[in-house]
């Protein structure tokens, strides 16, 4: 269209110039000079548009190619944020149950470092008896007097406490010794063996339940059952817990997996319960800081309302 407007305007011109040269006293050499140059003018107005439509057919090659592209990178783009979504979900859904092996195993690791220390209290404790029963003998022997019976322990039959009171032991061939059977339940616990260290806890709980760790023990049964899914017993195992050893350390981890367990079991009302009695009682805690997290995805306040 831009090309036929350009000719007609040259022929136009060509026209009016011939017109012009018949009707006026212009020389003809005037005349054909002005003809060639108006050819001129004319054959670069066509050189140019032949020139404006090639630069308009490669840059719309161009562009679409890069549209092309854009596009392919799109759809690349979108199967990767597919991908990455389903990662995400996978993870979210395996949190929960990886989180409460972890927290199973560091437990594990902190009971451990708990023996350890009450071990080391013992065995602090058994040196001082043992100072104090050596320095009585040499006195008694420096004053030309027989110690008395019983004041150096037998061996077998009971052992002495650090407060000096006598607790009967089971006979050895009844019971492995209360540290084999808490040590093997916590390394069998930390890798896996539940079963195994159910075992072993329970036995200890038969054996030696006014211990220490006793209540260790028991708190550890609720985490087998609660790794093995089985919600209602660990609500039970963790129940004994809180009533039988109220002066335990493990009261409020004890007290955030009942409600957990509880909430697994479809009892929201009262895990809510549990966790806000945790948030309650056991403030700048870990345990505390896990049951505010739990009731903020719930959508339950911390406090009852």
């Amino acid at each position: 269209m831009r090309f036929r407007n350009v000719a007609m305007f040259g022929a136009a011109i060509l026209a009016g110039l011939v017109a012009g040269s018949l009707m006026g006293p212009a020389p003809v050499n005037a005349v054909a000079r002005e003809l060639i140059e108006l050819q001129r003018d004319v054959t670069s107005l066509l050189q140019g548009q032949k020139d404006l439509s090639t630069q308009l057919t490669q840059d719309h090659t161009v562009m679409r190619t890069l549209v092309e592209q854009s596009s392919d990178n799109v759809g690349k783009l979108s199967a990767t944020m597919s991908g990455l979504q389903k990662s995400v979900q996978d993870v979210q859904a395996n949190g929960g149950a990886r989180l409460d092996t972890m927290s199973t195993q560091v437990q594990g690791v902190s009971d451990n470092l708990e023996e350890v220390k009450s071990r080391l209290g013992k065995l602090n404790q058994q040196l001082v008896d043992l100072q104090n029963t050596v320095q009585s003998l040499d006195a008694k022997i420096s004053g030309g007097g027989a110690a008395p019976a019983g004041s150096v322990p037998a061996s077998g039959g009971t052992t002495s406490t650090p407060t000096g009171a006598s607790t009967a032991m089971p006979p050895a061939s009844a019971a492995p010794s209360a540290d084999t059977l808490y040590s093997n339940g916590l390394r069998d616990i930390t890798s896996g063996k539940y079963d195994l260290a159910r075992s072993e806890f329970q036995d200890y709980l038969k054996y030696y339940g006014d211990t220490d760790l006793a209540s260790n023990a028991q708190f550890y049964l609720g985490e087998i059952a609660y790794s093995q899914k089985q919600y209602s017993n660990a609500v039970s195992e963790y129940e004994k817990v809180l009533t039988t050893y109220p002066k335990s350390f493990k009261l409020a981890p004890a007290r955030l997996k009942k409600g957990m367990a509880l909430i697994e079991l479809g009892q929201k009302t009262g895990g809510i319960r549990e966790l806000r009695e945790v948030v309650k009682r056991y403030p700048g805690t870990e345990e505390e800081r896990r049951a505010r997290s739990k009731l903020k995805e719930l959508g339950a306040a911390v406090a009852a309302g």
